[in-house]
């Protein structure tokens, strides 16, 4: 049983599948033991909410090594207790392809909950956290390379800005979502079903050096990594104006009448991530 001081209980459930959003051969049981737990934290926190519990499945061949598992599971524990949050159970089954189905459940506090359906026009569009870390590290690996050492490990071990869904939250966030599938895309979400127009600039994204250097032995222009890649699970946010936004967010963007993303005024050619198009193991 799980206590709900709120009276209202946020949840939500993902899935990670050998081969698509992992691969044994590039991260080992930890990493995917934080990736497991991060993607369903962040996901209660992009509704303003703190995680509380959560119920992994784990579907695995029989082959699967007891270290493995007992690896994944050390490490997605380590993951839950930086957000108080603790496994309370789940099931295990045998399947040729490892598969893990996690569950997050997540306590509102009294606030409102920030849904996608919030933004309006002349609200501004913010972010925090990393962005395209996570993709430029996956792209070094399916070129065959292991360095440099700090986008791969990006790419293995996301780092979520927990605290910042509830801080949004109280300060006021008409809408909100974390970056899971590429900027662009979830931001597309944001636009449906708010039906509005998300406007950003991408002079005021933050192009690191180091992705720049990556860009540039690879021949990809960073940028692509920022607006399409998502597995750094930053949040994205409307507020009702900058001065509303926390510190530790910045200004991206703006919400006007219409519908999409723009990106410096035109619509982004390239798509983010699609569950039924590819993998980004």
């Amino acid at each position: 049983m799980v206590r709900a001081g709120d009276g209202r209980v946020v949840a939500t459930t993902d899935l990670l599948v050998e081969g698509s959003h992992f691969r044994r051969d590039w991260s080992s049981a930890a990493d995917v033991g934080v990736k497991a737990a991060a993607q369903n934290l962040i996901d209660v926190a992009a509704m303003g909410a703190v995680p509380t519990a959560l119920l992994v499945g784990l579907a695995c061949p029989a082959d699967l090594p007891v270290a493995w598992a007992q690896e994944f599971t050390a490490a997605f524990d380590a993951e839950c207790e930086l957000v108080g949050a603790v496994l309370v159970g789940g099931d295990v089954s045998r399947s040729p392809t490892l598969t893990i189905a996690v569950t997050a459940l997540g306590d509102l506090q009294g606030r409102a909950p920030v849904t996608r359906a919030g933004a309006e026009p002349g609200d501004v569009v913010a972010l925090t956290g990393r962005l395209g870390w996570s993709a430029a590290g996956l792209a070094v690996l399916s070129r065959g390379f292991r360095s440099p050492a700090q986008v791969i490990a990006a790419h293995r071990r996301p780092t979520p800005p927990y605290a910042e869904g509830p801080v949004a939250a109280t300060c006021g966030a008409t809408s909100m979502c974390d970056v899971s599938d590429g900027l662009v895309q979830d931001l597309g979400h944001v636009a449906a079903a708010s039906a509005v127009q998300l406007r950003i600039e991408t002079a005021r994204l933050d192009v690191g050096p180091r992705l720049q250097d990556v860009g540039r032995a690879l021949n990809v222009d960073p940028l692509r990594w920022l607006l399409t890649g998502g597995e750094d699970h930053a949040l994205v946010a409307t507020f009702p104006t900058a001065s509303s936004v926390p510190g530790g967010w910045t200004v991206i963007g703006r919400v006007g009448e219409g519908e999409g993303v723009l990106v410096d005024g035109a619509a982004y050619p390239l798509p983010g991530w699609d569950s039924f198009r590819g993998s980004r193991a």
